[in-house]
């Protein structure tokens, strides 16, 4: 797949197929809509371009920097990578490109810049300045540029009712489960390995405590989770806590993962963390022995859990 930063980059001599949108968490809802796309491809033997944008618009318009998102850029490209997609155009977006009306965009954007054949959207899709433009706009601009425009039916993804929305709530409740059926994958946090206090290390729980760099990344809600992760081609499950550590009265929320039967060091590596399932709310102990208790308990229970739910 190739991955172009700016549509004004992108250029191709072969005809396109084309679906745009935010597409953050590229959840079954998207699957299908990326599937279509592919499929319209192969048979026309044609280019499929996904058109997306970052940040997010929500980020730009409404000053809502309050949004968090499923997928880390990387995550994103890994996502539709895997999918089966060819070409990824992720556009910087700002007030100037928001700015443009429907006209322009179709045809400076679509038409000039991306030599589409066909371009396929969702239901209820609105695009252009103040969301103007919309399916009969996008027929009536097909016929003038000479491109076909097909409308995926509500129904199609009304029959598994899923949304980006939806997926960022569950994931604040802590219903990883639920988020991971809608997601069809399981909810990853990618970052880099740093140290800690060693609190864990003392307590005979060593941690990995990870350091996720991009702010915009939403981080479900606190509490101890199963997660699994691929180190070194080897797959590992572990606990993770995701908290502030109230036991020794820590300020900042720290994401720290405890794996089993783990011996390897790596620190300063990156790491990809698959969510799996919520465990229990995160609690204050009246002593760090009490702490050290509770966490012997949660790995036989998360282990037993495992060996029945994930093997």
């Amino acid at each position: 797949m190739k991955v172009t930063h700016d549509y004004s980059q992108f250029s191709t001599t072969k005809k396109t197929i084309v679906t745009i949108g935010t597409f953050d968490g590229v959840h079954i809802g998207h699957q299908k809509i990326i599937s279509q796309l592919l499929n319209a491809s192969k048979k026309e033997n044609e280019t499929s371009v996904l058109l997306t944008f970052f940040p997010h618009p929500r980020m730009v318009l409404q000053k809502d920097s309050s949004i968090k998102l499923i997928n880390t850029i990387d995550e994103k490209i890994h996502l539709l990578e895997k999918i089966g997609l060819e070409e990824l155009i992720i556009h910087p977006f700002n007030r100037e490109f928001s700015r443009l009306t429907a006209l322009e965009f179709v045809r400076d954007v679509l038409v000039n810049k991306l030599n589409i054949s066909k371009l396929i959207i969702g239901y209820d899709h609105h695009f252009g300045k103040n969301r103007e433009g919309n399916f009969e706009q996008l027929q009536e601009y097909g016929e003038m540029f000479d491109f076909k425009v097909e409308e995926i039916p509500a129904q199609n993804i009304n029959d598994i009712s899923v949304s980006s929305s939806k997926i960022r709530k569950a994931l604040n409740e802590g219903n990883i489960e639920k988020a991971n059926k809608y997601l069809d994958y399981n909810f990853m946090m990618s970052g880099k390995v740093v140290s800690g206090n060693n609190l864990g290390s003392k307590i005979n729980f060593p941690t990995a405590n990870i350091h996720i760099e991009q702010d915009y990344k939403l981080i479900p809600k606190n509490g101890v989770y199963i997660v699994k992760s691929t180190i070194s081609d080897v797959d590992y499950f572990g606990m993770l806590n995701i908290g502030n550590r109230p036991t020794i009265d820590g300020k900042q929320q720290t994401i720290e993962v405890h794996f089993f039967d783990f011996d390897k060091n790596i620190y300063e590596e990156g790491i990809q963390i698959e969510l799996l399932k919520f465990i229990r709310e995160e609690e204050k102990f009246d002593s760090i022995a009490d702490l050290k208790n509770q966490l012997e308990k949660d790995e036989i229970n998360i282990k037993k859990i495992i060996s029945t739910e994930f093997h």
